[in-house]
């Protein structure tokens, strides 16, 4: 059948206000669970309230950055399914996401220089970030997220702000907690 230029025009604009409606209400969730806010993950935690960092980093080396470890303030259980740092400043560049044991690195790296001493061979170590890591009611993990950081450039920023997606009572959830590293390029240590 071939429509007349009219009729066309006026098919299409009596059924984009339907669409546009139909696309709004879609987008709007009916309460504040179907929108996939979480509260179950305490936010006023220690590594929430400063900034770590070094003043001696140098373009070419790799740090481990510690995301505040998951502390399930809620009356449920939750599986964390991933987790992501939000603002990443230019200068640096992520490598890789890694949910290791605290056992395994007897403690927790706040921030790590890959290659000292010090800091924990994750190479080695038990990676958990493939799997859902589960956290039980009113309880701290013993896993902990890591993000592994390449200084490209001199950085122009801080990196900062990250987000948990997790499961909970089969709802699907995302939280933002604070956490900030500082990795400025400056002279090495003892010079």
């Amino acid at each position: 059948m071939v429509r007349s230029r009219e009729s066309l025009a006026s098919s299409v604009r009596s059924r984009v206000p339907v669409l546009f409606a139909a696309v709004l209400l879609g987008a709007c969730p009916s309460s504040p669970e179907e929108a996939g806010a979480g509260r179950a993950l305490d936010a006023e935690g220690v590594q929430s309230s400063g900034v770590v960092g070094s003043d001696h980093a140098e373009v070419g080396e790799t740090w481990w950055f510690a995301l505040p470890v998951p502390h399930n303030t809620s009356s449920e259980p939750i599986e964390i399914t991933d987790v992501s740092l939000l603002h990443v400043p230019a200068g640096v560049k992520v490598l890789e996401y890694g949910a290791y044991d605290l056992d395994d690195t007897e403690g927790l790296p706040l921030l790590a220089r890959e290659g000292e001493a010090e800091t924990p061979d994750f190479a080695r170590l038990e990676n958990h970030a493939d799997e859902p890591v589960k956290v039980a009611a009113g309880e701290r993990s013993d896993i902990f997220y890591t993000v592994k950081l390449k200084v490209v450039a001199p950085p122009r920023g801080n990196a900062r702000r990250c987000r948990f997606d997790y499961r909970q009572n089969g709802r699907s959830s995302s939280q933002e907690l604070d956490c900030e590293v500082s990795l400025r390029v400056g002279p090495p240590q003892g010079t």
